[in-house]
């Protein structure tokens, strides 16, 4: 049987669990970030019964990339949170919000899950790096909500969506966007990202894309030049339309949005390689029940069944 390889963007779902679950624990302190993402792992587990868990954290951001632009990701909205009759509860959400991830990482180092972090490294490249360099013949399931991650899907890779509840590959993607996985990336240089704060070209959004290029849907190999060469000869046939003119006078812009986009082995340097690698080859702690269970009883995780949660995760990741 090829059991998957499971590989989640750590913070991306831990927050979207500390955003929508007000849950507390025994002691009082909020825990929705801890017990919603434990049993987050647990269903994927129970699900897909993955050879192996990774949780990637980010560790402090891209230095290369914000060498090309240094303003990104600057303008990233605060997390709306699902908290509306606990406010006054909360004298310090972001020192809740570190707490939770603290210990989070304390508990998953007693179980079988892989946790990787990484100095000056996104999480979305590691996992990439995992995806092209760790067992390319057996399937992965990235888990996620971030767009950015569906330039990666291929016929071994595909993504679970913690929101949607569904698993999305090459098929999806053509169906809802009616571009090719291989061109998303592209195709968001120019559209733009605005939770990253990329600016794109004015009045090119996904279905003027596909609409005015086509090719998107059917061509694997586009570039950005492409595109702009299309929109010169369209100029050319005398189009009036704006959206070309304004893909021509991007051009920069767009050559900038594909550097800071485009998951490339080469936003990882050598040393941050071996970091990885270390990391996913070796867990910093032993499969410890007793300790796991002295962290949830000392923080008052006691309502989550952590007993289900190792067994189900140890029955699965033993080969």
């Amino acid at each position: 049987m090829n059991k998957p390889e499971i590989y989640i963007d750590g913070l991306n779902v831990f927050m979207r669990h500390f955003a929508a679950n007000p849950a507390k624990s025994i002691n009082g302190q909020l825990c929705g970030g801890i017990v919603g993402m434990l049993k987050n792992i647990q269903h994927l587990s129970e699900r897909f019964s993955p050879r192996k868990i990774v949780v990637v954290w980010e560790g402090g951001g891209s230095v290369r990339r914000k060498s090309i632009d240094p303003n990104y990701k600057n303008g990233r909205r605060p997390v709306r949170l699902n908290r509306s009759e606990l406010i006054g509860d909360i004298p310090d959400t972001v020192e809740n919000r570190d707490f939770q991830l603290k210990t989070l990482i304390k508990i998953l180092y007693k179980t079988p899950v892989t946790q990787i972090y990484v100095n000056d490294c996104e999480a979305d490249d590691v996992i990439a790096y995992l995806v092209s360099a760790k067992k390319t013949d057996c399937q992965k399931i990235i888990v996620t909500s971030d767009k950015d991650y569906y330039q990666l899907i291929d016929e071994n890779t595909k993504i679970w969506s913690p929101n949607k509840k569904v698993l999305i590959d090459s098929q999806y993607v053509m169906d809802k966007w009616k571009i090719t996985s291989e061109n998303f990336c592209l195709a968001r240089c120019f559209t733009g990202d605005q939770s990253d704060g990329l600016k794109g070209v004015k009045g090119a959004g996904f279905k003027v894309m596909v609409k005015r290029f086509p090719e998107l849907g059917v061509c694997n190999n586009l570039s950005i030049n492409d595109i702009i060469i299309k929109s010169k000869q369209e100029i050319e046939n005398g189009s009036k339309l704006k959206v070309f003119k304004e893909i021509i006078e991007s051009e920069k812009t767009l050559l900038k949005n594909w550097k800071l986009m485009y998951l490339d082995s080469a936003m990882v340097s050598a040393d941050q390689v071996k970091a990885i690698n270390y990391q996913y080859d070796n867990k910093e702690e032993r499969i410890n029940k007793m300790e796991l269970l002295k962290i949830m009883n000392q923080q008052g995780l006691n309502m989550f069944d952590i007993h289900t949660f190792f067994l189900t995760l140890k029955a699965s990741t033993r080969i």
